[in-house]
């Protein structure tokens, strides 16, 4: 195809089409159905495009998240880990270079511009720094949406090989926790199973002093991400003293929230948690571990103990509408407020 060939934005109202599609493509998991539908049940909208070729096949995909701001400046459009790129034959990972990425977004930024009041639409690819190039228009967000610095396992490695990447002390730590202090993981499944795990949620916002949605929205997820959703518990007498819940596609787990209470500390329940976790998201044939960031502070300390790398992704990158330049630098405490509901 002529990298010049125009290419078709069109809207996409079938969630299992639309899941097939992203999963086809190796999208990230943010990028599914059901994490829209969550996101429209708590103050913002979701609308799924793809973009095709002239041929007509589908090149890429982009769920739009979509909240509004305040007076005249529209709504703030949004692509977590999004666009999905198509990718090349006989390169695992890599993106298809025509059409290349830039045309596909702009594309994206033409369609949301023409259907829309946009101040600004960000995408922010689940790809890494430097792979992409966007075009002219595009500019770094000065206030990322998620954290482009993070840790992805590849979990095409064997588990001596995972475990073996990890500092002694995580080995170590995994270990005692496994066979030590009467823990059990066990799935969790329903309402009521979650409920008890945002006891010890709460323990831990109140403990590191970061905020939280209400109980209703971990219960949404849950529900709305139906099979695409993975939480795990630790259990001490049948009562939860850790927790982990992700959302996974095809090629991507991402690690959405987590906590422990006072017991699961002194007990290091997190360690084997997680390593469960990794496990299991390897046997259901995943391939990439995100383990959701990195922010310098003490959970990125533990988290960085996973591994012996980091990875840095292509960041949030704004495509600016009218208004842009009052949203970016004179409404500072809204864009902050608009950008901080990512999860």
């Amino acid at each position: 195809m002529n990298a010049a060939a125009p290419l078709t934005v069109t809207p996409c109202a079938e969630a299992e089409t639309w899941d097939r599609t992203v999963n086809a493509m190796g999208g990230h998991p943010l990028q599914l159905w059901g994490w829209g539908d969550l996101k429209a049940a708590h103050r913002w909208s979701a609308e799924r495009v793809f973009v095709h070729d002239a041929s007509g096949e589908v090149v890429g995909a982009c769920q739009l998240l979509t909240r509004a701001v305040p007076g005249p400046l529209g709504g703030f459009v949004y692509a977590p880990r999004g666009p999905v790129f198509a990718r090349a034959a006989g390169a695992p990972g890599a993106v298809r270079a025509d059409p290349a990425p830039a045309a596909i977004a702009d594309a994206i930024a033409s369609y949301v511009r023409t259907s829309r009041r946009a101040v600004a639409v960000s995408l922010e690819p689940d790809e890494p720094a430097g792979s992409l190039e966007l075009g002219a228009g595009w500019r770094a967000a000065h206030t990322p949406v998620l954290p482009a610095r993070t840790l992805i396992l590849d979990l095409t490695q064997s588990e001596d090989e995972l475990l073996a990447d990890m500092t002694k002390k995580h080995r170590q730590y995994i270990r005692k926790s496994e066979r030590e202090g009467g823990i059990e993981i066990r799935p969790v499944t329903t309402i009521a199973e979650l409920d008890a795990c945002l006891e010890v949620y709460r323990a831990t916002s109140a403990r590191a002093d970061f905020g939280l949605h209400e109980d209703s929205y971990y219960r949404d997820a849950l529900t709305m991400l139906g099979e695409h959703a993975a939480v795990w518990a630790s259990y001490v007498d049948d009562a939860p003293v850790a927790f982990l819940f992700l959302a996974a596609s095809r090629r991507t787990a991402f690690e959405l929230y987590g906590g422990m209470n006072e017991l699961g500390q002194r007990l290091r329940a997190n360690y084997a948690l997680k390593w469960h976790a990794i496990r299991a998201m390897r046997d259901r044939g995943v391939t990439r571990y995100d383990l959701g960031g990195l922010i310098n502070d003490g959970v990125t300390t533990f988290k960085t103990g996973f591994a012996s790398h980091e990875d840095v992704l292509a960041g949030s990158w704004d495509r600016p509408g009218p208004g842009y330049w009052v949203w970016n630098r004179g409404l500072p405490l809204a864009k902050k407020l608009v950008r901080a509901v990512s999860r």
